[in-house]
């Protein structure tokens, strides 16, 4: 048998090698993601409208001008009407503006659209809901119509 002799290289002799990282550390933690308020808001309001006693969002004016524009040929309904989001980096505040069906109790649907709308935002965002205010603007009777005007058929 011959015998070869290398010339162990000075790093490897010394000590061994090690796998070397690429990119320093673990992908989750590359980068930074920012969530735009408009994002919190679609989310908080989708949140919100799924609570049973939650007629409308937004207030009468807001309603209304929001009705006419949902008519418009290419329109869409907006889901952020009555939402108000301010983000930070892990936090963010919410504020609603709800309209509530008459019969219902309003401590308790204030109750479940918190819930609702904090467990969406902090399980779809991962930011922590600091906080969720909420302003009943008005009450849903039986025998009111709709704000909404109705669509014009010419």
């Amino acid at each position: 048998m011959t015998e070869q002799t290398q010339t162990p290289d000075v790093e490897t002799a010394t000590q061994p090698r090690k796998a070397v990282k690429r990119g320093g550390g673990d992908p989750a933690t590359r980068g930074r993601t920012t969530i735009a308020d408009g994002v919190v808001e679609k989310i908080a309001g989708m949140a919100a409208r799924d609570v049973l006693g939650v007629h409308a969002m937004g207030s009468g004016l807001s309603r209304t001008f929001g009705a006419v524009r949902d008519r418009v040929p290419g329109g869409s309904k907006s889901v952020t009407r009555g939402v108000k989001a301010e983000v930070g980096e892990v936090q963010t505040a919410l504020d609603l503006e709800i309209v509530v069906d008459y019969g219902v109790s309003i401590s308790d649907v204030a109750r479940a659209v918190r819930e609702n709308v904090i467990a969406a935002v902090e399980r779809m965002t991962g930011l922590e809901v600091v906080e969720v205010n909420i302003a009943v603007s008005d009450v849903k009777l039986p025998e009111e119509e709709d704000d909404e005007p109705e669509p014009r058929i010419q």
